[in-house]
């Protein structure tokens, strides 16, 4: 992985075998961001997207293997307790352009990744929200 920043922005080039989310939290701590917006496009060879049920209140799963573009990556960088937080959303086609997508838990990278993190002047912590079953942002 390979970074440069501008101003409120920061351009990312990750590499083949390396971790999405990993490389995000690496970015986020060297440059000590609390609080961004991340919007993304590459290839991975492997994923795992969730989907939350809202009536039971927990996470499905979904993990896929092969060739897959990324449609859209999309997400937030802030705090939960004043620690790192990163919530994406990602969806990756196949060469048949099937896409499928959710909330990102692991994705590795077949060709690269670009990222682009714009950084946000301010700070928005989370919260565990009992009711809906999920980490909520918290406005002070």
């Amino acid at each position: 992985m390979e970074y440069r920043k501008f101003q409120n922005k920061i351009i990312v080039r990750m590499d083949k075998g390396e971790e999405i989310l990993e490389k995000v939290r690496e970015v986020a701590e060297k440059e000590k961001i609390k609080l961004a917006d991340i919007s993304a496009l590459g290839a991975v060879r492997e994923f795992t997207v969730g989907v939350f049920d809202t009536e039971a209140k927990e996470y499905h799963a979904n993990e896929f293997k092969g060739s897959f573009e990324i449609v859209s990556l999309t997400g937030t960088i802030n705090t939960m307790n004043d620690e790192f937080y990163c919530h994406l959303h990602m969806s990756a086609g196949n060469e048949k352009g099937q896409v499928f997508g959710g909330h990102l838990n692991r994705a590795i990278i077949s060709a690269t990744c670009e990222m682009i993190i714009t950084l946000i002047d301010g700070r928005v912590d989370r919260r565990f929200e009992e009711e809906v079953g999920l980490n909520l942002f918290q406005f002070q």
